[in-house]
């Protein structure tokens, strides 16, 4: 099993940037694919960004590719979200995921392990 707890969220203006992060703690995290997902009040909960085990194959959602990125640091046990150019549409909880896969997925029910999400309002 992995624990994960994301940190990072705040209230930002439109235009502004946050990093999101997400902290691993249990079993090996390089063994995981990691995904970023939103949820925003009386919606669904979205996909936003995943990445492979080594961090070399990445995924976007279509909302924000060009002005968020994933990344993460297996050393450090975390996952990383960088949001820039953010937009009053991405405010959401965000929640970062872990999946026992090769290939990191886009779809919610991959997704084995769950945070307890971070709130992000941006401002208009």
């Amino acid at each position: 099993q992995v624990q994960l707890a994301e940190s990072g969220g705040g209230l930002v203006q439109a235009g502004g940037s946050l990093r999101l992060s997400c902290l691993a703690s249990g079993r090996a995290f390089s063994y995981y694919a990691m995904g970023w997902f939103r949820q925003a009040p009386g919606k669904e909960r979205d996909f936003v960004a995943a990445i492979s085990r080594g961090g070399d194959n990445t995924h976007y959602g279509g909302s924000v590719k060009g002005r968020f990125t994933i990344s993460r640091d297996n050393a450090k046990n975390t996952v990383y979200l960088q949001m820039n150019s953010l937009k009053p549409e991405d405010t959401a909880v965000y929640y970062c995921a872990a999946n026992v896969a090769v290939v990191p997925s886009t779809e919610r029910r991959d997704y084995e392990y769950w945070g307890q999400g971070t709130q992000v309002t941006v401002s208009s």
